[in-house]
């Protein structure tokens, strides 16, 4: 039940069948467990310690696996960042964490994330360590362009594992209760909170999920999902190993380049947003492709449109069809039933998974009747096991009875599938993505004529839901749509910024001075 010990085991079962193809690399299950021990030989040499944290800054690729593999064999817990972070947003969490190793794949798509990271520190900073500001990192890893003199390549590094003495132990520490990974959530105040998992947590989520998968070693695994977002990293890349099933990171969805792939290697498990599956189905071009090797995919992460599923099966020719429901704190609480109605697909999450509990509850804790709405908690083994140094955001998340109060809202119907019917939190998402209004708010708040705003999700046929943000200007001043859109464009990563902008003279609020967001989402 630890990271380690699962490598190794799947390189003597499965040996050479391959474990992840990228492009032209094709890595064994066996060479899988080499190279991660290699990395992890190559960050002793660096100085990680077990415990010490390593952040990722990457999209997926075969080097994203190896260092988060590498990482974990270490004993050191990994931190994951979304490729579409600002400066900003990258140094609050390498701050939080203290990470010591950041591996970054500096020049996707054009950005220079190193020189977003330095510029982020500002002139006041101290120069006390590889970036200004952040005194724990001790070494930047480029798995990049290699561009930047500043910063060790990924060649270089692995040389250095190289050189590194093959008798050095590097996984005496890690043991099933060692803290596997801190995903970092912003939560509804919009500061970070890390949610922390064990090794055996880690791989209990990942069963679960290849269980009600069905995979197996014969089937090829497009991890379209970030690997950055535990649905690409647990229910994907770590669910994939568990199983024996080989992995084929996408880095970006282009769905041309999707479906060449799909119809290439006969990828057999697709995943993902309900935004990939509506793309595809509406493609002009889908008619040139293969696709008849899909077996199964889940689209989770977004409200789902009625008639996906159906046609999830009857266009794209998928064998089975299913929807889950999870949060960075409980990566999967409930799994559809295989073989389930379409129609029911949509409408539910499906019953709870083992190992979990699952509740609806009143504002007095009490159970709801059958159909009724309440907040939904959970309890059991999958459930983090806390917030990283924040006893306070733990203790509140969690009852006297060990309840995590997941700020969601539900119901259960009369088979036992839960129904996620609204959110208690401000929280929602954006093709998939988190978005916390708190965290857009502050950065608005920033901007000289803006005195206050409130920010709402909205319904997108694409995306799910999209920011709007309805702002009361200065008296004197009225900012334009294009001068907000592009102060929050320099500080936030794209998915955040509003799609509208609304000038009011005022917010609705209620006696207590809270503002009324319901009343923003439906003006009417």
């Amino acid at each position: 039940m630890t990271i380690p010990a699962l490598l190794e085991e799947r390189g003597r079962r499965y040996g050479d069948h391959p474990a992840v193809v990228d492009g032209s690399v094709r890595l064994s299950y066996a060479g899988l467990a080499e190279q991660a021990r290699a990395v992890a030989r190559g960050l002793v040499a660096l100085g990680v310690e077990p415990n010490d944290r390593v952040a990722i800054w990457a999209p997926n690729r075969v080097e994203f696996i190896l260092a988060m593999l590498g990482a974990q064999c270490r004993g050191a817990s990994v931190v994951p960042l979304n490729t579409r972070y600002r400066g900003h947003e990258a140094r609050v969490i390498l701050e939080r964490s203290r990470a010591s190793v950041l591996v970054v794949s500096n020049g996707f798509l054009g950005v220079d994330y190193v020189a977003m990271l330095r510029d982020s520190a500002g002139s006041a900073a101290a120069a006390d360590g590889m970036i200004p500001g952040l005194p724990h990192l001790r070494a930047i890893i480029d798995v990049g362009d290699g561009s930047r003199p500043d910063v060790t390549t990924w060649t270089t590094f692995l040389e250095l594992a190289r050189r590194t003495p093959v008798t050095v132990e590097t996984t005496m520490h890690v043991e099933p209760d060692t803290i596997c990974d801190i995903l970092f959530t912003s939560g509804t105040t919009g500061v970070p909170k890390g949610v922390m998992s064990t090794h055996r947590q880690t791989i209990g989520v990942a069963e679960t999920w290849a269980r009600g998968a069905r995979l197996s070693e014969t089937d090829r695994y497009a991890v379209v999902n970030p690997f950055f977002h535990g649905f690409g990293y647990k229910a994907g890349v770590i669910t994939a190993l568990t199983a024996g099933t080989t992995i084929y990171p996408v880095p970006v969805f282009d769905p041309v380049a999707l479906m060449k792939l799909i119809e290439r290697e006969r990828i057999t498990v697709l995943p993902g947003t309900p935004t990939i599956f509506t793309t595809l189905i509406h493609h002009p071009r889908l008619p040139d492709f293969d696709l008849s090797s899909l077996r199964f995919a889940t689209a989770g992460a977004a409200s789902v449109p009625e008639t996906l599923f159906e046609q999830m099966l009857d266009v794209l020719g998928f064998e089975s069809v299913g929807q889950a429901y999870g949060l960075t704190e409980c990566i999967v609480a409930t799994q559809s039933r295989v073989n389930e109605d379409p129609r029911h697909v949509a409408e539910t999450t499906g019953p709870a998974v083992a190992g979990i509990e699952i509740r609806v509850v009143d504002e007095a804790g009490h159970d709801v009747p059958l159909g009724a709405d309440g907040e939904i908690v959970l309890r059991g083994e999958l459930v983090m096991v806390g917030y990283f140094e924040d006893e306070a955001a733990t203790k509140a998340a969690f009852d006297r009875d060990g309840w995590f109060h997941t700020g969601d809202v539900g119901r259960f119907d009369e088979h036992g599938c839960l129904k996620i019917t609204d959110r208690i939190k401000d929280m929602f998402t954006v093709g998939g993505f988190n978005v916390y209004p708190a965290e857009v708010e502050n950065a608005l708040g920033g901007h000289p004529d803006v005195i206050e705003s409130a920010v709402v999700g909205v319904p997108d046929d694409r995306l799910g839901s999209v920011a709007r943000a309805y702002v009361v200007a200065r008296p004197e001043s009225k900012p334009s749509v294009t001068e907000l859109t592009g102060y929050l464009r320099s500080r936030l990563a794209n998915f955040k910024v509003p799609r509208e902008f609304v000038l009011v003279d005022d917010l609705p609020r209620n006696a207590s001075g809270k503002v009324l967001k319901r009343e923003l989402r439906d003006p009417a």
